[in-house]
């Protein structure tokens, strides 16, 4: 008997939750050993989705045969900070695997993805040289099921293009602020909108930037309420909390 059945029986009344962890737990073992890695198998049946494989420090070998693995029991998976080298390889070996060369994010998917959720998610960046934290945020809602808006290149530098999208921006279930150099444009977004603010520092900026420091203390003290902050360059990390948010958003609204 596969998931589906189980779960179609528990939502029948056939069948009590504590029978159906039984035999799920009986389909998929709680972890893989692979001497390098544990992978845990039942990342999804807890949190919704699988476990997302971390490529920087792995080798291509590595990463090949967890996709692999995870392939054998989820319906998707994502990879990131996969550089190309490694990319290279991977889409050798896995079938119908897809980089995607400015987040450095690898996914597979069984069929195609759907958009599940109502609502969108809204990525915004202030300059160009943060689309590669923007995109692997953006990639990660998506990969979540969320619809996402993109809104780049929009910092303080020349906010005139901010105001353009603020109907946009002011649209969506959650939102993700991808900026370096001073990151003051998420205290100017969370000052004008009324859903949860997640800040990315990210690492571009000359030197008193600090690698993003200088960014992320900025965020960290932001005036503007509504605003969480995530770790520098943390693209994955913003996305996959707006996912949830607009995951949660959508249960409530049916």
């Amino acid at each position: 008997m596969d998931i589906s059945n189980i779960l179609k029986l528990v939502q029948a009344g056939d069948l009590s939750p504590e029978d159906a962890e039984l035999r799920l737990k009986n389909i998929i073992p709680a972890e893989t050993d692979l001497g390098f890695a544990q992978l845990d198998l039942h990342r999804e049946l807890r949190t919704g989705f699988p476990e997302v494989i971390f490529g920087e420090g792995k080798t291509a070998e590595q990463i090949i045969l967890i996709m692999q693995k995870m392939m054998a029991h989820n319906d998707r998976v994502l990879a990131t900070r996969i550089d190309s080298t490694k990319a290279v390889a991977i889409i050798e070996a896995i079938g119908g695997s897809v980089y995607h060369p400015i987040p450095r994010a690898v996914t597979w998917f069984h069929n195609p993805p759907e958009v599940k959720q109502n609502g969108y998610i809204a990525v915004v960046c202030a300059g160009t040289s943060d689309l590669p934290v923007a995109e692997e945020a953006a990639l990660t809602a998506e990969y979540m099921g969320s619809k996402v808006e993109r809104v780049y290149d929009v910092g303080v530098a020349g906010i005139h293009r901010l105001f353009k999208k603020l109907p946009l921006i002011r649209g969506a279930n959650a939102i993700v602020v991808a900026a370096g150099m001073e990151g003051a444009l998420t205290s100017v977004i969370g000052g004008l909108v009324a859903s949860p603010v997640i800040a990315v520092p990210t690492s571009i900026g000359y030197g008193a930037n600090l690698q993003g420091l200088a960014a992320l203390l900025t965020m960290l003290n932001s005036c503007a309420p509504g605003v969480s902050v995530v770790n520098i360059d943390n693209g994955f990390g913003a996305g996959y909390m707006a996912g949830l948010i607009n995951q949660n958003i959508s249960k409530r609204l049916g």
